[in-house]
């Protein structure tokens, strides 16, 4: 089905970790001939393709954006990924295509979706080597002070996280408006102004916590045992000369694999701590859909002919 634009309409795919989003993008894609725009904050960077979950056979012939655009050795920004996101739907749009953007990454999302004005805050060097010399836990007493309501949200690994840390206290210190919410001004969100030449369809998909759970298990098994994803962790540190720390950083698979590739935990205890703290992000993932939920309609889906068939209503109204 050709798409045929007169109100600029962008198709949104949100949902968890192993939900199946890619597939149901590329199938939509195929149907209404659209482009994918990838909004995961691990997919942006080169090599990082396994244990982030690219999926890259899974495209064929559908064009795709925003997967492999910077290195894993560089820092990239939610404002840096909203001006990239722009520059995609407007050439998708130009060329008469339909924009689809998939991913769990809520911060990216809601970036581009609700249009907040962002800012690309650029540290004092002198003050961060000064927050640099300072412990994760004098860091976030200093964040305490700034903004309780904030820190009070943080979970355990934010709380011991010196560059996220950092990263905070150097946003409020620089944020002169109100954000829509807290979340977004920990990566430098300001307000929103609402899109007049966009409109958006919001498809969000997941599945009972138990069967979610079966899913990310065995997604993880075939990646540990199928699809290489430890060499991959490996090549990373070893081939590319990304640092145990910078590998960390990006959580998850790089986390717990490099702690493995390190000897600082066993085959088993990896399996047992992923397969656990990609459980703990799907629920992170939802409760931050659910709160967008409430000024953003979301529309849940069971199965792939019902989104069908709203996107079909949604580009003929």
């Amino acid at each position: 089905m050709p798409f045929v634009d007169n109100k600029n309409k962008i198709i949104v795919i949100l949902g968890t970790t192993a939900s199946g989003k890619t597939s149901l993008g590329v199938a939509l894609a195929r149907k209404f001939d659209g482009e994918i725009i990838s909004a995961d904050s691990r997919q942006v960077y080169r090599g990082l393709d396994i244990g982030s979950g690219k999926d890259l056979s899974e495209y064929g012939e559908v064009k795709h954006h925003l997967l492999d655009v910077v290195d894993p050795q560089d820092r990239y920004s939610v404002a840096a990924y909203q001006r990239a996101a722009f520059a995609a739907i407007e050439d998708i749009l130009n060329r008469g295509k339909l924009p689809i953007i998939v991913g769990g990454s809520g911060q990216y999302l809601e970036a581009v979706v609700e249009n907040y004005q962002l800012t690309d805050i650029k540290p004092d060097l002198a003050e961060r080597a000064e927050k640099e010399n300072k412990s994760a836990t004098e860091l976030f007493n200093e964040l305490e002070k700034k903004n309780p309501g904030f820190a009070a949200k943080l979970n355990n690994s934010d709380k011991n996280n010196k560059r996220r840390l950092i990263r905070y206290l150097e946003v409020f210190s620089n944020v002169i408006a109100r954000s829509d919410s807290e979340e977004a001004i920990s990566s430098g969100l300001l307000r929103s102004a609402r899109h007049d030449k966009y409109e958006f369809l919001l498809l969000g998909l997941t599945y009972p916590k138990e069967i979610l759970a079966e899913r990310i298990h065995r997604r993880l098994i075939e990646r540990l045992e199928k699809e290489g994803m430890i060499q991959e962790v490996s090549d990373l540190h070893d081939k590319k000369g990304l640092s145990w720390e910078r590998l960390e950083e990006f959580g998850l698979e790089y986390k717990f694999i490099s702690r493995y590739l390190q000897e600082k935990i066993d085959y088993d205890q990896m399996v047992e701590l992923l397969d656990r703290a990609i459980n703990q992000f799907a629920k992170k993932q939802m409760t931050w859909f659910r709160r967008w939920e409430k000024k953003r309609k979301i529309n849940w889906l069971e199965n792939k002919a019902d989104a069908e068939k709203i996107v079909k209503e949604f580009l003929e109204k």
